[in-house]
């Protein structure tokens, strides 16, 4: 099964790449954080689907809980993990488990964690020790969804699985934990990511749009940790083995070609079992961190990562980074992949979504949502044409040829960078 989920992930990507060659990426509030451009050696790692109060598997920690091993090795290291942690799926029932090594061993109609029937052993609202532990380390929080439900219908590998399915029904789900962080931490949770990757929601609407609605950024990630994939090579020792292997060749692998291939990557991780139900992660981030740690690396939150540049293509030693930094703070400047692009003409849709208002924008976007025609582009320059900001009738992927007056100090180069320096932020 592990062969098929991975074979399924290239043929996906494949698929996507013979439809549309070149991907297309648009200006979005929300972005899409895989890594960040810096030339220090610092990096992100994520754990998903946690916290998980069990014992490693095979228990060498003398029963020790999996999160708390995990904090106790980031510790060693002065690291900094992000955990991508869910609510609770204890309401996922009727369920049954899938076959083992399968991606519903956990349950076939939802997610169950850490294991179907031990609801209760997992997830922040179970877990309060571990959930404060995290945040008196440093450590981050992110949303993975209350109930880990996919947003939408997946039908490969997850065809038989319960899906979330409306706009409101995600938003409600996300805010249901996001609630909870707030009012039983005092912690704002500012990042998601969709469990399994299924953006995909009903009525034309995806992921972005409900980050979007919750004020959130999309954190993806650049490099698999390796440790959810079990290993089909003997026995159960030989496989767990195998398995570890898995999670540290690789990243060996990598530096030795490139020493600075992590900086400012975010790897992948696992806060649970694997398909195997077996956890290789609580032996391999030891071996990941050993690795890392000999060649100067430093682990530390995605959060303090978009610190250092909170773009893909952009960092501190561009002349104009303080200014892209301080705008894309409150305005949508940002493409949905984290480029900036700041040396290409801007196009009208761009120029709209610099000038028009968030909320305005965001619920015109989702009353049109049955409109394909209805982008978040061309919601925002019939905004910023009712305004009087922008001509009426423009292509939204036309060069932008002039600027509001009063908006905009003189510039004669329409790049973006250059638009940018003339956009008058305190008017």
């Amino acid at each position: 099964m592990s062969l098929i989920v991975k074979i399924g992930k290239k043929g996906k990507a494949a698929v996507k790449k013979l439809l549309s060659p070149v991907e297309t990426h648009r200006v979005s509030y929300t972005r899409r954080i895989e890594r960040v451009k810096t030339d220090r050696r610092i990096l992100a790692m994520t754990f998903d689907d946690g916290p998980a109060d069990i014992p490693c598997s095979p228990d060498l920690f003398g029963g020790r809980s999996l999160t708390d091993v995990i904090l106790d090795v980031l510790e060693e290291f002065g690291a900094k993990g992000t955990f991508d942690v869910i609510g609770d799926t204890s309401e996922n029932y009727p369920d049954k488990a899938g076959a083992p090594g399968t991606a519903a061993w956990g349950g076939i109609r939802y997610d169950h964690y850490p294991d179907i029937g031990k609801d209760a052993s997992g997830g922040a609202v179970h877990n309060d020790r571990l959930m404060r532990r995290m945040l008196e380390g440093g450590h981050q929080i992110t949303n993975h969804g209350y109930r880990h439900i996919i947003f939408g219908k997946k039908p490969f590998v997850y065809g038989k699985r319960v899906y979330l399915g409306s706009f409101d029904a995600a938003v409600e789900d996300l805010a249901r934990l996001h609630r909870f962080m707030s009012e039983e931490y005092g912690y704002e949770v500012t990042m998601g990511r969709p469990p399994h990757y299924v953006d995909r929601v009903q009525g034309g609407l995806s992921s972005y749009d409900v980050y979007d609605t919750m004020g959130y950024q999309y954190m993806a990630a650049s490099f698999d940790g390796a440790g959810w994939l079990p290993s089909t090579a003997g026995d159960a020792q030989t496989a767990f083995e195998d398995e570890v292997r898995a999670m540290t060749d690789p990243v060996k692998a990598a530096l030795e070609k490139d020493p600075d291939f992590f900086c400012g990557q975010i790897i992948f991780q696992k806060d649970g079992c694997n398909m195997a139900k077996r956890t290789p992660v609580a032996v391999g981030l030891r071996r990941q961190l050993e690795i890392l740690s000999g060649y100067g690396y430093r682990v530390v939150t995605v959060e303090e990562l978009m610190r250092e540049s909170p773009f893909t293509d952009v960092g501190r030693d561009d002349p104009d980074f303080g200014l892209f930094e301080s705008l894309q703070r409150s305005h949508a400047i940002v493409f949905s992949d984290n480029r900036l692009r700041p040396d290409v003409q801007m196009k009208n849709g761009e120029l709209a979504m610099l000038l028009c208002p968030k909320e305005s924008l965001l619920e015109r976007r989702r009353r049109a949502a049955s409109d394909k025609k209805a982008t978040l582009y061309r919601c925002a320059m019939e905004i910023c044409s009712e305004k009087g900001l922008m001509p009426a009738g423009l292509r939204e992927d036309g060069a932008v040829s002039g600027l509001p007056e009063g908006l905009f100090g003189r510039t004669e180069d329409l790049t973006r960078r250059s638009v940018f320096r003339a956009y008058r932020t305190d008017r």
